[in-house]
């Protein structure tokens, strides 16, 4: 590795990927942009770093922490240092994505419908039934095109063997995809000569392909479909996101208030009296969307929006259900899926997974749990997790007497040594662990993986958590042509 005035710094982590470099030096992907940095002085680095800061700011890219029992806006962290991912890598990583989400989306019209899956034995009945996401009220319920899983994310990681495993599945209302728009933005403002000479594809057309897609669930015979956007409102973690989508797709931003249900058809308000909606892409959770059918104390749905949807007047994006998809305990069955449905062997690998259900899985873990990241089936954002290699007594035990209480509830995996990359932090270069989330369209046409995602950085030294609301942050990603 060369030693220079921003490179001398940097110490590759022993038995991790790193992103931009190897034992022998910078990686091929990355020489175009090294070389474009390699020279430059700390000072004008630094620089950059503090007007991506002022313009996420003066841009309001904030997201929401609400951990400790307040919500508290923040401005979401951006490290310049893009992660980069090269067009070989990125062919592979589609091609997987989409064998999975297409066997994904069969695998929730089967399991709201025929049920061939649990029939046949792939996938325990009990898993199914105990989810607390499988929701009945979706039985038999004929959706647009056959298509739940319209809009996903789906989080992957590179284990010290350079390769991409996927960590987890988001189906429901995947988060973060404003955050890689705006990411790719401020990259353009203070690198605007190394995209192009970089060959980095665009991630643009997000807003534009989805808006494609919810018109073409539109199903009324007319030209122009009403799409909104329904958000749970402004103190919701991901308001920002919602603003900024329905802003880029020219639709209106609405919440449970503004939206009525009469005779089984949606209504939004307006100045000029009542408007039929035709698709509604919805941020708010299945639980609280109809107060009728879910939740009765919810006032952040619309009351008679569920059976509005069952009778196929309105189309909701995302189906409601898709939560029986995300749960950590069905994961573990996603590569049999893949090879009942589709008759293929998986191109994206899971990482081992035990299910603490089982007695055997349950007895191994516990005997290695200081070698284990402990999860909740149905938590996310980082939340309901045991890292065993950092955990006290206390905290282990605790975890323990939870397993034993409710052993549906928790999976287990072996600590994953996520992959580092460079980070501009306190003036010097710094390895930081890294995740990736590429966004997914499934449309009437086909599936569309938007050339890009979001990296997710653990910023603080020697984390492996990269969530937001856990000190988390995040970088631009460029795919090369």
């Amino acid at each position: 590795m060369n030693t220079n005035s921003i490179l001398e710094s940097y110490r590759l982590p022993s038995n991790v990927w790193d992103e931009m470099f190897t034992d022998q030096g910078v990686r091929t992907s990355y020489k175009n942009f090294v070389s474009a940095i390699v020279d430059m002085p700390p000072a004008e680095m630094t620089h950059k770093a503090e007007i991506a800061k002022k313009l996420f700011m003066s841009q309001g890219i904030t997201f929401t922490v609400y951990s400790s029992g307040e919500g508290i806006e923040k401005i979401f962290p951006f490290d310049i240092i893009p992660r980069i991912i090269t067009g070989e890598e990125w062919t592979l990583i589609e091609a997987g994505l989409k064998q999975r989400l297409k066997a994904l989306n069969i695998f929730l019209k089967d399991i709201y419908h025929k049920q061939f899956i649990l029939h046949d034995g792939i996938i325990p009945s009990h898993l199914i039934y105990s989810c607390p996401n499988f929701l009945r009220e979706m039985m038999n319920v004929d959706v647009p095109f056959d298509i739940y899983t319209h809009v996903s994310g789906v989080d992957l990681i590179r284990d010290d063997d350079g390769k991409f495993y996927v960590l987890e599945d988001n189906l429901r209302t995947p988060s973060g995809v404003s955050y890689m728009l705006e990411n790719r933005s401020i990259t353009f403002r203070i690198f605007p000569d190394l995209l192009p000479k970089n060959n980095v594809r665009t991630v643009k057309e997000y807003p534009d392909l989805l808006y494609k897609n919810l018109l073409a669930l539109g199903n009324r015979q007319r030209s122009n479909p009403t799409v909104v956007l329904l958000s749970p409102g402004i103190y919701n973690s991901a308001y920002f996101e919602h603003t900024t989508l329905a802003r880029l797709m020219g639709i209106e931003l609405v919440e449970g208030r503004d939206l009525i249900v009469n005779n089984n058809f949606v209504y939004m308000k307006t100045t000029k009296g009542l408007q039929q909606v035709d698709v509604i892409y919805r941020r708010v959770d299945d639980e609280f969307i109809d107060p009728l059918v879910f939740r009765p104390e919810s006032i952040l749905g619309v009351s008679g929006l569920y059976w509005a949807y069952r009778k196929g007047n309105v189309a909701i994006v995302n189906a409601m259900g898709n939560g029986v998809a995300d749960d950590k305990a069905i994961y573990t069955y996603v590569p049999d899926m893949i090879r009942y449905y589709l008759n293929e062997e998986p191109i994206l690998k899971n990482i081992p997974t035990y299910r603490l259900a089982d007695e055997d899985s349950k007895k191994y873990v516990f005997e290695n749990i200081h070698k284990m990241v402990v999860k909740r089936t149905n938590e996310s954002g980082g939340y309901g997790m045991l890292m065993g290699n950092t955990a006290n007594d206390h905290e282990i035990q605790n975890f323990k007497n939870a397993i034993d209480a409710e052993p549906r509830n928790f999976i287990a995996q072996p600590i994953i040594s996520l992959s580092s990359t460079p980070c501009y932090i306190n003036g010097i270069l710094q390895p930081r662990r890294v995740d990736l989330r590429p966004f997914a369209l499934f449309g009437p046409e086909g599936i569309n993986i938007v050339p890009g995602g979001l990296t997710r950085v653990a910023l603080k030294e020697g984390s492996m958590i990269v969530n937001s609301s856990q000190g988390g942050g995040s970088k631009d990603t460029w795919v090369l042509a």
